[in-house]
C-alpha cells in the first residue's frame, strides 16, 4: 500500500518556521494503531490523515504519542494541501468532521500568499487553583492561573515568557491536556508558549487550539476583538486571531517543505 504524504510548515510565512505537520490522504480509514504507528514514525508534533466524503473532509490528529481532539496547524497544513498543493478544491472554504465536531477552513488571498483562516470553538478560561508543580514545573511564578483543557499562566512581560527554561518531568504529571504561557506581546497583542510532555511534545512551536482559550481571555482583557499574535518557540510562529463569541477565527500561512510515499505492506 502507497500512502502520499506531505511536510507542512503551518503558521509560517517562510521554510523552516512555524509548526511542521505531516499529511497524509487516505481513501479509506486504517486501523488506528496504523495510524498511531505513521504518526510516531514521522515525529512530528502532529499529523493529519483525511479521507474525502463527498463535500466535506473527516480529518483526525495524532501526536506521536496519541489521538487528539483539535490541532490547529496540522488543519491548517491540511487544507493548505487540499487547496494549494493537490488542487481537490477550487472553492474558498473547505469543512472537515472531526472529534471537536464541524471545522471550517477559508481561503483568501492576502498580498498575493494564500492565508487560511480556521473556524474553530472557543474555550474561555476560567480562574483556577495552581496545583503542587505547576510552579516547580515552569520555574516562575505567573501572574494568574486560568483554566480550559490546558492550564493557562499569565505573566507579565514577553520576556519572562521567552526566557522560561519548564522542567518537563513535572509538567507532564499535571491533571491538564498542556500548559500554556502567555504575556502582553512587543510587537504584537499577546505571545505564548506551548507546553504538552505528556502528550510526546515537551514543546510545541505553534499551537492553534491553544488559542481557542488564548483568544477569547485576551479579547476581554484587551477590549477588541481581531489580535495579532506571535507564538515564541524557537522556530516562531505568526497567528491572525478574531474573537467571535462562542468561536474564534485563528488564520496563518503555510509552506509545502517536502512530500512522499509511504510504504505499507498490505
Amino acid at each position: 500500500m502507497r500512502i502520499p504524504f506531505y511536510h507542512v510548515d503551518a503558521f509560517a510565512g517562510r521554510p523552516f518556521a512555524g509548526n511542521p505537520a505531516a499529511v497524509c490522504p487516505l481513501e479509506s480509514w486504517l486501523s488506528d494503531a496504523t495510524l498511531q504507528a505513521i504518526a510516531a514514525e514521522h515525529n512530528l508534533s502532529e499529523t493529519a490523515f483525511y479521507v474525502a466524503r463527498g463535500a466535506h473532509y473527516e480529518l483526525r490528529w495524532f501526536t506521536p504519542e496519541v489521538e487528539v481532539d483539535l490541532c490547529g496547524h496540522a488543519t491548517v497544513a491540511s487544507a493548505h494541501v487540499i487547496f494549494d498543493v493537490r488542487r481537490e478544491n477550487s472553492g474558498t472554504r473547505v469543512t472537515f468532521q472531526s472529534k471537536s465536531g464541524e471545522l471550517g477552513v477559508d481561503r483568501s488571498l492576502e498580498q498575493g500568499s494564500p492565508l487560511y483562516a480556521l473556524d474553530f470553538p472557543a474555550r474561555p478560561p476560567q480562574p483556577c487553583q495552581a496545583p503542587p508543580g505547576l510552579i516547580a514545573g515552569l520555574g516562575a511564578a505567573p501572574q494568574a492561573v486560568l483554566g480550559a483543557r490546558d492550564f493557562l499562566c499569565v505573566f507579565g512581560t514577553e520576556d519572562e515568557v521567552v526566557a522560561l527554561t519548564p522542567d518537563f518531568s513535572k509538567i507532564a504529571a499535571l491533571d491538564r491536556f498542556a500548559v500554556i504561557v502567555t504575556a502582553p506581546g512587543q510587537d504584537c497583542d499577546f505571545v505564548s508558549r506551548f507546553f504538552a510532555p505528556a502528550k510526546g511534545i515537551d514543546e510545541d512551536p505553534v499551537t492553534g487550539s491553544a488559542h481557542c482559550t488564548l483568544i477569547p481571555y485576551w479579547a476581554d482583557r484587551l477590549g477588541k476583538t481581531e489580535m495579532f499574535a506571535r507564538q515564541r518557540s524557537r522556530r516562531g510562529g505568526e497567528l491572525w486571531c478574531r474573537h467571535r463569541g462562542d468561536r474564534v477565527s485563528i488564520a496563518g500561512r503555510a509552506i509545502l517543505y517536502s512530500e512522499g510515499v509511504i510504504e505499507l505492506e498490505s
